[in-house]
């Protein structure tokens, strides 16, 4: 998510701030290490980590700075709400990708080979812990019990769950115990 964000400022002529998500700042921080490696001058790509706790006061300086033209978040829908507040009293350019519900259709027309192994991807890919992960999965009625079985059948036979660097394995673990218990829900 982050690259495809960064890539249009860069393709811009823009420099960059990156707030990683709390869990995966090494990520942001390897990716901008790799960035000024293959020549992009350092600078261009700022990356800026940080706690839970200082989260809002780090969100508000960004929303509120005047050389900060255009802010892009992915995340919840009511840190959306915050930041669109903060971004609006300045009517700072503001992009939101909020609280993904992704749908996942499969109508009786389907192939129904096609549709499990889409839904494996869609569902499984980051352990399922992405903004596009499908979330709702509507199935006509005619074929809902076939379909059902299959995608039981496909993921009894091709989930591997354990610990993420592990060989074969491909659900490793939840990031965090509070994405734990939503999960859990």
């Amino acid at each position: 998510m982050m690259s495809r964000k960064i890539a249009c400022a860069l393709a811009a002529g823009c420099t960059c701030v990156v707030k990683p998500a709390e869990d995966t700042p090494l990520t942001a921080l390897a990716f901008a290490s790799l960035v000024v490696e293959a020549g992009v001058p350092p600078g261009v790509i700022n990356i800026l980590p940080c706690s839970r706790i200082r989260v809002q006061g780090v969100g508000n300086a960004l929303a509120k700075h005047p050389l900060v033209r255009v802010l892009s978040f992915t995340g919840s829908t009511s840190v959306g709400k915050w930041l669109y507040e903060r971004c609006s009293s300045g009517v700072k350019r503001l992009s939101l990708e909020l609280g993904g519900n992704a749908p996942f259709i499969v109508f009786d027309s389907a192939d129904m080979n096609a549709a499990v192994c889409g839904l494996m991807i869609a569902k499984f890919r980051n352990t399922g812990q992405t903004c596009v992960s499908a979330n709702r999965i509507l199935v006509q009625e005619g074929i809902y019990d076939a379909f059902v079985e299959r995608f039981a059948d496909a993921m009894d036979r091709e989930l591997v769950v354990g610990h993420g660097l592990e060989p074969g394995v491909n659900q490793g673990p939840i990031i965090n115990p509070r994405q734990f218990a939503r999960v859990s829900a």
